[in-house]
């Protein structure tokens, strides 16, 4: 059974307007910046990200069992999926899925820098280790057992490893302010390409945002850049002009710009050449961008062209489900909780949380809770939130968490209101998320 371990690593280096570093808490700066950034699906590692998550998505289509660990690599012309996939499903044409997936991002014509329907598609898949897939069909706690057929007993972690999940009530969605803004103006860069409101823009795009803290609260946005892939004709005062207009005055509330907010908008200069003529691209390079925008730890697994028997994925689903429900409950206003496993191991090897001094009970109580109500071996994990679905190419851009434009099974409090009575507490912390309880 999972050890229930305490975390005390609260520090942080706080920057404050004279630029001395000093040693400090998060919740209890005066003042803090924090930046996170986003990037479109056109960046080249995203378009890797997507297209392994496609691959997965189409054998777990043909195949809900299929084990799967699918790479992509990208650069100028040339597309490189390989890996290791084992699946009792018929032939899967990858090169021509690989291809739909290039011209659905927006890749359809050299004077972008990629063409879908030119640039050479190499696929190299053997199946998985024989060594793995036994570890992971039989769990350690199993073996020899000699019977049970329930996938949460004998289903073992697919590799050993930690996870981290988070959430906080910085806003609806639960996550941390920068992330939530940069993924949002990413979005909208999409969405204004996509619909011809800027025509000029292409695939390729970053975002990042500063946000000001006060004592672990945010106070406004202190910087925002934002670096687009564009048409040869189009001028750099256009372009400032309208993505001010179109993308940033869109998506950040006024409340939080102010005359001392910095905005960049392709500070480099010109943005002509970009997606994998620009910059080489590979599966599982944005994790960061994947997960909380640095504000809590990462595990370092990635998680496209990942099945579920991968914990990588997976039980870090999972910790942003428990995350998020105890602050839904209203259990803490923030909450980072680390799981551990054991490849061919069933039961998480140890479970911490932190709650950075917000918590409304005790942290032990907040462990005996999600102990009682969640069960976090990878079988329960893949029953509990259906994971054995096609669902994964649409997480592979703008972020796998916070979600709003998504129905993603580990973005639901749905055990937050159990959770708040078994604690003892009347209310939930926030109206935003009191009609997420199923």
């Amino acid at each position: 059974m999972p050890r229930t371990r305490r975390s005390y690593f609260v520090v942080c280096t706080a920057y404050f307007a004279t630029g001395v570093g000093v040693s400090t808490t998060f919740m209890q700066s005066p003042q803090l910046f924090f930046t996170s950034e986003s990037v479109t699906e056109g960046h080249p590692d995203k378009l890797c990200d997507q297209v392994s998550d496609a691959v997965l998505d189409a054998f777990m289509k043909a195949d809900p069992l299929a084990r799967v660990a699918c790479e992509t690599a990208a650069t100028t012309g040339l597309i490189l999926v390989f890996g290791e996939i084992t699946t009792s499903s018929e032939y899967i044409d990858v090169q021509t899925l690989v291809r739909d997936v290039v011209k659905d991002i927006g890749y359809q014509h050299s004077d972008s820098g990629f063409d879908a329907s030119t640039c050479g598609v190499i696929v190299s898949i053997k199946e998985q280790s024989a060594e793995i897939k036994e570890g992971v069909d039989k769990a350690l706690e199993e073996r020899g057992a000699g019977g049970a057929n329930d996938e949460a007993a004998t289903t073992g972690a697919g590799d050993q490893g930690m996870m981290v999940g988070f959430a906080c009530d910085e806003t609806p969605e639960l996550m941390p302010l920068p992330i939530a803004l940069a993924h949002a103006l990413a979005r909208r860069l999409s969405e204004a390409r996509r619909s011809g409101t800027l025509p000029y823009l292409r695939p390729d795009g970053k975002t990042q945002v500063t946000v000001e803290y006060r004592y672990g609260r945010p106070a406004r946005v202190d910087a925002i850049v934002i670096s687009t892939q564009h048409t040869p004709e189009v001028s750099n005062e256009r372009l400032a002009r309208d993505l001010r207009a179109q993308v940033i005055d869109e998506v950040v509330p006024a409340g939080l710009l102010d005359e001392k907010t910095d905005i960049y908008i392709n500070p480099s200069g010109r943005f002509t050449v970009g997606g994998p003529m620009g910059d080489a691209g590979l599966t599982g390079r944005k994790i960061i961008v994947d997960t909380y925008g640095g504000m809590a730890r990462h595990g370092g697994g990635a998680f496209s062209g990942k099945d579920c028997t991968k914990v990588d994925r997976s039980a870090a689903y999972a910790a942003r489900w428990v995350a998020k429900n105890v602050v839904a409950a209203g259990l803490a206003e923030r909450c980072e909780l680390q799981l551990s496993y054991a490849i061919g191991v069933a039961h998480p090897l140890s479970i911490s949380v932190e709650t950075f001094g917000t918590a409304k009970i005790d942290d032990d109580r907040i462990l005996d809770l999600i102990r009682q109500h969640f069960d976090l071996r990878p079988g329960a994990i893949i029953r509990d939130l259906d994971l054995r679905r096609p669902i994964y190419r649409q997480t592979a851009a703008f972020g796998h968490f916070g979600r709003p434009d998504l129905d993603l099974p580990w973005e639901r409090a749905d055990r937050a209101a159990a959770l708040r009575q078994a604690a003892g507490l009347a209310e939930p912390a926030r109206e935003a998320v009191a009609g997420d309880d199923d």
